[in-house]
C-alpha cells in the first residue's frame, strides 16, 4: 500500500527530520512526503538526501517549492478553486513560473484566509458560502468566528 508521509509540525508539534524522511524513503511503500513545515529549504534538503516525491503542504508556497523540485501540492485551496490550482501546478511543472506566479498572486489572499482559523474550519465555511456543502462541523470543530 502506497504511503505518503505528512510533515505538518503545526498540527503535530514536531517536524519529521529530513534524515528520517530519507530513511523512511528507502521503504518501497513510501512514495512521497507532504511538506508543510513552511520551509522551501527543506524541499532541497530532502531531495539532496533521497529520491522521493515532495508535495507542498502550503498553498502559498507551491510556486517556490516547485521551483526547487517539489512535484505538486496537497492543497486546501483546491477545494475552492480546483481549476486554478491545477493550472498553477501545471505551469510550474513545465517551468512556466511567470504564469504560475500570476495565479499565485491572484489567489494569495485566499491562501492566507483559508488559515485564519484551524483547518478545515475556514475551507468548510467557504464551501458552504459557495453552496457546495452544508455547513456542519464535528466536535471539537465549531463554526468560524465572525
Amino acid at each position: 500500500m502506497p504511503i505518503v508521509l505528512y510533515n505538518v509540525p503545526g498540527r503535530c508539534g514536531v517536524s519529521i527530520a529530513a534524515e528520517t524522511v530519507a530513511r523512511l524513503a528507502s521503504n518501497q511503500n513510501v512514495i512521497g512526503v507532504k511538506e508543510a513545515a513552511g520551509s522551501v529549504e527543506r524541499v532541497s534538503e530532502i531531495l539532496n538526501l533521497c529520491d522521493i516525491s515532495v508535495m507542498c503542504g502550503d498553498d502559498s508556497l507551491t510556486v517556490p517549492m516547485m521551483s526547487v523540485g517539489a512535484k505538486g501540492v496537497i492543497s486546501v485551496a483546491s477545494n475552492i478553486i480546483p481549476k486554478e490550482m491545477k493550472q498553477l501546478v501545471d505551469f510550474c511543472a513545465v517551468g512556466d513560473f511567470k504564469s504560475a506566479l500570476a495565479i499565485h498572486r491572484r489567489f494569495y489572499k485566499l491562501f492566507k484566509h483559508l488559515f485564519l482559523e484551524s483547518n478545515p474550519i475556514p475551507v468548510k465555511a467557504a464551501m458552504a458560502m459557495l453552496g457546495r456543502i452544508e455547513e456542519e462541523y464535528r466536535l471539537p470543530l465549531c463554526e468560524m468566528s465572525p
